[in-house]
């Protein structure tokens, strides 16, 4: 097996791992209370806002006031709903979808039976894997996603769930941001470490019962010129690997 790449992207650093899963947990959060819940300093803590906020996984608003005082400013994670969308997720939809398309085209790639929003949110999200140092090869028959091996693989054991959690958070916000009927259910339970396998789902219902998800299906991968990976199912199911 391959080892785990390493981790990348405005999450690189564990300490914004915690206040994502902060604001995630809760949002609407002051920087006193990160600072209290984190125990870093304030200018630390505004500096890590900044990277996820330029990142497009935190949007900041200023908190309404009924009385005197300077409003303070609030954060939350950016969930890809009205009251908390991230201008920088849409744009980088954006851009994947085009991406996307292009790629497509050049491939002669046959229509996904997934429909095009689908489609457009996965374009979303294998960019935002592969920013994060993930190499995801997606099903689109079995919605997974197979991101063995895990670079968070080395992690320290008890930081293992939060990172599971805040990514998990992240994929969700991608896809919602994007705007489409898939969203992310959850992480499946693994033996090792360096196992990853995220289930999707239709919003209002999945597409299998859950005696279908019990085993993965097998998968095999090959690597795009553009350094994407693309996966195929060995029940003749097609994946899903964009640039």
């Amino acid at each position: 097996m391959a080892s785990a790449g390493p981790v990348c992207g405005p999450i690189s650093s564990y300490s914004r791992v915690r206040i994502l899963h902060l604001v995630q947990a809760r949002p609407h959060r002051t920087i006193g209370e990160l600072c209290d819940a984190t125990a870093l300093h304030p200018n630390t803590v505004r500096e890590h806002l900044q990277r996820l906020i330029e990142g497009g996984y935190v949007v900041q608003a200023t908190e309404h006031r009924t009385t005197r005082g300077r409003p303070r400013v609030l954060y939350s994670a950016a969930t890809g709903a009205p009251e908390a969308s991230s201008a920088v997720a849409k744009q980088k939809a954006d851009d994947a979808a085009r991406r996307g398309d292009l790629l497509r085209r050049v491939l002669q790639t046959e229509s996904s039976g997934l429909g095009q929003q689908a489609v457009y949110q996965l374009d979303a999200l294998v960019e935002h894997l592969e920013e994060s140092g993930f190499e995801p090869v997606i099903d689109e028959d079995r919605l997974t996603v197979e991101l063995t091996p895990c670079p968070h693989a080395a992690a320290r054991p008890e930081h293992r769930p939060v990172l599971c959690q805040v990514h998990l958070g992240l994929m969700q916000g991608v896809l919602a941001q994007a705007g489409g009927p898939l969203t992310a259910r959850c992480v499946r339970s693994a033996v090792r470490p360096e196992e990853c396998t995220v289930e999707l789902d239709r919003v209002g219902g999945s597409r299998f019962s859950i005696d279908d998800r019990v085993g993965s299906p097998t998968v095999s991968a090959s690597v795009h010129p553009t350094g994407s990976v693309i996966g195929s199912a060995n029940a003749g199911g097609s994946a899903h690997g964009l640039a």
